[in-house]
């Protein structure tokens, strides 16, 4: 299915970023979701001629701690404003030796560890299934490759990002787990988001911006704060170069997504039309709208 318009690049902020370099005509507007209030107000504007809608995943100034984001609300919210390419830049640990402070990691999977959030559009009233094997757009990850190419910064194509709960870091039983299971980096953000995402039919790629060794490394009791904050910072001017880059190549896409993102509610739906809650399929009228309009529901 093509796009109707041209592709909207959503951007979602973790830990640093808060703004995007060139980034014109911009309006900072609330958009409201059946599923609660979003992390802040949404920041529209056009980059190199190609829209661009901006949520900071913490709100402005980081005041939601990660098991407090409303990921529903987010991602319907960036879903009503027209995104259809969804990059996602977040703050990780690193779990592996070759992945120091300051690299970035274009990851395509996750284990999601989190159990105190809502993961899901759907549920009783209208159930559906969608695939995460393949859990971000490929189309999405060959960009930022080639978005980051001439800019200083170390960056790696694949690997796995484990999703903590938090807010507390991981002990030092927990991260030696997690890089026996041949994870690459750890943080506390991209789940659900990224499979809500999925569900919205929306193109997701990740990220994820090493800020620290997690506590395995025999180095890191000497790492302080301040060293870390500076990494992080240092990471967030990047972070805006390649944003700055890469949303001029997802705005010259056309047609839709080789790899379904745009579809992945097709075969998903399991519930009968007929016993389908109408309450539960009204706040799916943005998620689910495409697909329960062609089914009459």
């Amino acid at each position: 299915m093509a796009h109707p318009s041209p592709p909207v690049i959503g951007i979602l902020g973790g830990s640093g970023l808060y703004q995007i370099d060139g980034l014109q005509d911009v309006s900072w507007r609330k958009v409201s979701s059946p599923f609660g209030e979003p992390s802040d107000e949404l920041c529209f504007g056009t980059l190199d001629g190609t829209r661009v809608v901006f949520l900071p995943r913490h709100g402005r100034g980081h005041r939601i701690a990660p098991s407090d984001i409303n990921f529903r609300a987010n991602i319907d919210a960036l879903k009503r404003s027209g995104v259809t390419d969804l990059l996602s830049l977040s703050a990780v640990g690193s779990l592996r030796e070759d992945l120091p402070p300051g690299s970035f990691v274009v990851v395509d999977q996750f284990i999601d560890r989190t159990f105190a959030r809502e993961k899901s559009f759907f549920g009783t009233g209208c159930v559906a299934h969608v695939s995460m094997a393949r859990p971000v757009c490929t189309r999405l990850g060959d960009a930022v490759m080639s978005a980051g190419q001439g800019l200083d910064i170390p960056m790696k194509r694949g690997g796995t990002y484990l999703v903590m709960e938090g807010p507390q870091f991981s002990s030092l039983a927990e991260s030696q787990l997690y890089r026996s299971w041949g994870c690459s980096v750890i943080g506390m953000t991209n789940m659900p988001e990224a499979k809500l995402s999925r569900e919205a039919e929306i193109c997701y790629a990740t990220v994820a911006m090493v800020t620290d060794f997690d506590c395995w490394h025999p180095g890191h009791d000497a790492v302080t704060v301040d060293q870390v904050i500076s990494v992080l910072m240092a990471n967030a001017g990047k972070a805006r170069g390649l944003v700055r880059n890469v949303v001029p190549l997802l705005g010259k896409h056309q047609g839709p997504c080789a790899h379904g993102c745009q579809t992945a509610l097709d075969h998903a739906l399991i519930t009968a039309p007929e016993v389908r809650d109408p309450q539960v399929l009204e706040r799916l009228d943005a998620v689910g709208g495409r697909v329960l309009k062609r089914q009459g529901t």
